[in-house]
């Protein structure tokens, strides 16, 4: 078995400043015909930024798919062109102001793989220093400084729902524990 499907028909149905959805029409491996809906994204980066007192920032944001606010890592999404360590860079200084001379590629994370081909490239880092904040235009939350501990409780308590934020707690203490942060 192959688990392969073969694209017969692609129909753009909505083109906008981020996204592109399509209907697809595939063939599977039995030689009958499905219908895909899917979301094109240009994927994005995020990351477990520690201060040198084992603190992790994350940022509240609203977010309007959810009608809440959510506590996340530092994140962003991926420009045409740039390569994810720098978009990590960029994505870290304007929502916290901080920097880090040495960032750590952790892995690739597919969110939501049964509708879109959004990936997250996720990366550790400790700052060295933090100033102010650089956001985008209509961009607006607030800096927290959370010991990295009461994250990682945090996520066992099922206080954090946002999946990329929580791996990147569980990696970020598993790698202070075994001394490579």
């Amino acid at each position: 078995m192959e688990l392969t499907e073969k694209t017969l028909e692609k129909n753009v149905i909505y083109k906008g400043r981020v996204l592109q959805m399509h209907v697809d029409h595939v063939q599977l491996e039995d030689g009958r015909v499905s219908t895909r809906e899917c979301v094109d994204h240009p994927g994005g980066v995020s990351v477990a930024a520690l201060t040198p007192h084992n603190e992790i920032l994350l940022v509240r944001q609203f977010r309007y798919p959810y009608g809440e606010v959510v506590l996340e890592t530092p994140a962003g999404k991926l420009e045409a062109g740039e390569d994810p360590l720098s978009a990590c860079k960029r994505e870290l200084r304007e929502e916290t102001g901080a920097v880090s001379d040495s960032f750590i590629p952790l892995s690739v994370m597919y969110p939501s793989p049964g509708y879109t081909n959004e990936k997250l490239y996720l990366y550790a880092c400790r700052i060295s220093e933090q100033g102010g904040q650089h956001l985008d235009d209509g961009e607006f939350l607030e800096v927290d400084r959370v010991p990295l501990r009461e994250a990682l409780k945090q996520v066992e308590r099922g206080e954090i729902y946002d999946a990329k934020t929580q791996v990147l707690i569980l990696r970020a203490a598993q790698m202070v524990q075994a001394g490579k942060l």
